[in-house]
Protein backbone atom coordinates (compact mmCIF):
# COMPACT_ATOMS: atom_id res chain seq x y z
CA UNK A 1 0.00 0.00 0.00
CA UNK A 2 2.92 2.35 0.54
CA UNK A 3 3.62 2.35 -3.20
CA UNK A 4 0.04 3.25 -4.10
CA UNK A 5 0.76 6.91 -4.86
CA UNK A 6 3.84 5.94 -6.89
CA UNK A 7 1.78 4.18 -9.56
CA UNK A 8 -1.08 6.71 -9.48
CA UNK A 9 -0.94 9.00 -12.51
CA UNK A 10 -3.86 11.39 -13.04
CA UNK A 11 -2.04 13.32 -15.71
CA UNK A 12 1.49 13.88 -16.88
CA UNK A 13 1.59 17.53 -15.80
CA UNK A 14 1.24 16.72 -12.09
CA UNK A 15 4.24 15.12 -10.41
CA UNK A 16 2.81 13.26 -7.40
CA UNK A 17 6.25 12.01 -6.36
CA UNK A 18 7.24 15.35 -4.91
CA UNK A 19 3.88 15.96 -3.27
CA UNK A 20 3.21 12.47 -1.95
CA UNK A 21 3.75 13.34 1.72
CA UNK A 22 1.68 16.50 1.40
CA UNK A 23 -1.24 14.74 -0.30
CA UNK A 24 -1.19 11.84 2.17
CA UNK A 25 -1.02 14.18 5.18
CA UNK A 26 -3.87 16.35 3.93
CA UNK A 27 -5.96 13.28 3.07
CA UNK A 28 -5.39 11.75 6.50
CA UNK A 29 -6.20 15.04 8.20
CA UNK A 30 -9.44 15.40 6.25
CA UNK A 31 -10.47 11.84 7.14
CA UNK A 32 -9.64 12.37 10.81
CA UNK A 33 -11.48 15.70 10.89
CA UNK A 34 -14.52 14.23 9.11
CA UNK A 35 -14.76 11.42 11.65
CA UNK A 36 -14.80 13.79 14.59
CA UNK A 37 -17.13 16.21 12.80
CA UNK A 38 -19.71 13.43 12.28
CA UNK A 39 -19.74 12.43 15.94
CA UNK A 40 -19.90 16.05 17.11
CA UNK A 41 -22.88 16.52 14.81
CA UNK A 42 -24.59 13.46 16.31
CA UNK A 43 -23.84 14.62 19.86
CA UNK A 44 -25.36 18.04 19.14
CA UNK A 45 -28.38 16.61 17.36
CA UNK A 46 -29.06 13.94 20.02
CA UNK A 47 -28.00 15.42 23.38
CA UNK A 48 -30.02 13.03 25.56
CA UNK A 49 -28.56 9.80 26.86
CA UNK A 50 -31.58 7.88 25.56
CA UNK A 51 -30.68 8.61 21.93
CA UNK A 52 -26.87 8.61 22.10
CA UNK A 53 -25.25 7.05 25.12
CA UNK A 54 -22.28 9.16 26.15
CA UNK A 55 -20.16 6.10 26.80
CA UNK A 56 -20.14 5.44 23.04
CA UNK A 57 -17.65 8.28 22.66
CA UNK A 58 -14.99 6.03 24.19
CA UNK A 59 -14.65 4.22 20.85
CA UNK A 60 -13.61 7.43 19.11
CA UNK A 61 -11.16 8.31 21.86
CA UNK A 62 -9.56 4.88 21.63
CA UNK A 63 -9.41 5.18 17.82
CA UNK A 64 -7.68 8.55 18.22
CA UNK A 65 -5.13 7.09 20.65
CA UNK A 66 -4.55 4.24 18.19
CA UNK A 67 -4.09 6.78 15.36
CA UNK A 68 -1.40 8.51 17.39
CA UNK A 69 0.28 5.24 18.43
CA UNK A 70 0.42 3.88 14.88
CA UNK A 71 1.94 7.05 13.50
CA UNK A 72 4.34 7.67 16.39
CA UNK A 73 6.56 4.84 15.14
CA UNK A 74 8.35 5.34 11.84
CA UNK A 75 8.73 2.56 9.31
CA UNK A 76 12.50 2.78 9.80
CA UNK A 77 12.14 1.98 13.48
CA UNK A 78 9.97 -1.04 12.67
CA UNK A 79 12.50 -2.27 10.09
CA UNK A 80 15.45 -1.53 12.40
CA UNK A 81 16.93 1.19 10.17
CA UNK A 82 16.71 3.99 12.75
CA UNK A 83 19.73 5.82 14.08
CA UNK A 84 19.17 4.98 17.75
CA UNK A 85 17.91 1.92 19.51
CA UNK A 86 15.49 3.78 21.78
CA UNK A 87 13.87 2.15 24.77
CA UNK A 88 13.42 -1.37 23.42
CA UNK A 89 14.71 -0.96 19.89
CA UNK A 90 13.11 -2.65 16.94
CA UNK A 91 11.14 -5.11 19.10
CA UNK A 92 9.62 -2.31 21.15
CA UNK A 93 8.62 -0.42 18.01
CA UNK A 94 6.94 -3.51 16.60
CA UNK A 95 5.08 -4.19 19.86
CA UNK A 96 3.97 -0.53 20.02
CA UNK A 97 2.73 -0.69 16.41
CA UNK A 98 0.94 -3.99 17.05
CA UNK A 99 -0.84 -2.60 20.11
CA UNK A 100 -1.83 0.47 18.10
CA UNK A 101 -3.33 -1.65 15.33
CA UNK A 102 -5.12 -3.82 17.89
CA UNK A 103 -6.68 -0.71 19.43
CA UNK A 104 -7.67 0.60 15.99
CA UNK A 105 -9.29 -2.66 14.89
CA UNK A 106 -10.90 -3.08 18.32
CA UNK A 107 -12.50 0.35 18.20
CA UNK A 108 -13.74 -0.26 14.66
CA UNK A 109 -15.28 -3.59 15.66
CA UNK A 110 -16.77 -2.06 18.81
CA UNK A 111 -18.35 0.70 16.74
CA UNK A 112 -19.95 -1.95 14.52
CA UNK A 113 -21.28 -3.66 17.63
CA UNK A 114 -22.69 -0.35 18.86
CA UNK A 115 -24.36 0.27 15.51
CA UNK A 116 -25.93 -3.15 15.12
CA UNK A 117 -26.40 -4.17 18.76
CA UNK A 118 -27.48 -0.82 20.10
CA UNK A 119 -29.57 0.53 17.24
CA UNK A 120 -30.36 -1.86 14.38
CA UNK A 121 -31.18 -5.03 16.34
CA UNK A 122 -33.30 -3.14 18.86
CA UNK A 123 -35.39 -1.66 16.07
CA UNK A 124 -34.71 1.88 17.19
CA UNK A 125 -36.33 4.64 15.17
CA UNK A 126 -33.16 6.76 15.48
CA UNK A 127 -30.28 4.91 13.83
CA UNK A 128 -28.14 7.96 12.98
CA UNK A 129 -26.24 8.01 16.31
CA UNK A 130 -25.05 4.44 15.68
CA UNK A 131 -24.11 5.26 12.11
CA UNK A 132 -22.24 8.33 13.35
CA UNK A 133 -20.23 6.27 15.86
CA UNK A 134 -19.35 3.74 13.16
CA UNK A 135 -18.36 6.34 10.56
CA UNK A 136 -16.31 8.26 13.11
CA UNK A 137 -14.22 5.19 13.83
CA UNK A 138 -14.03 4.14 10.18
CA UNK A 139 -12.79 7.58 9.09
CA UNK A 140 -10.22 7.73 11.89
CA UNK A 141 -9.05 4.19 11.08
CA UNK A 142 -8.63 4.89 7.36
CA UNK A 143 -7.04 8.25 8.11
CA UNK A 144 -4.44 6.45 10.22
CA UNK A 145 -3.75 3.99 7.42
CA UNK A 146 -3.38 6.77 4.85
CA UNK A 147 -1.02 8.69 7.11
CA UNK A 148 1.07 5.62 7.97
CA UNK A 149 1.37 4.00 4.56
CA UNK A 150 0.70 6.90 2.19
CA UNK A 151 3.84 8.84 3.04
CA UNK A 152 7.43 8.15 2.18
CA UNK A 153 10.39 8.58 4.50
CA UNK A 154 12.79 9.98 1.94
CA UNK A 155 14.40 13.10 3.31
CA UNK A 156 14.31 14.87 -0.04
CA UNK A 157 10.53 14.70 -0.52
Amino acid sequence: MSGFFDSLRCSECIDWGEKRNTVASIGAGVLFFTGWWIIIDAAVKYPSTDSLNHSYHACGVIATVAFLMINAVSNGQVRGDSYSEGCMGQTGARIWLFIGFMLAFGSLIASMWILFGGYVAKGSSEVYPGIAVFFQNAFIFFGGLVFKFGRTEDLWQ
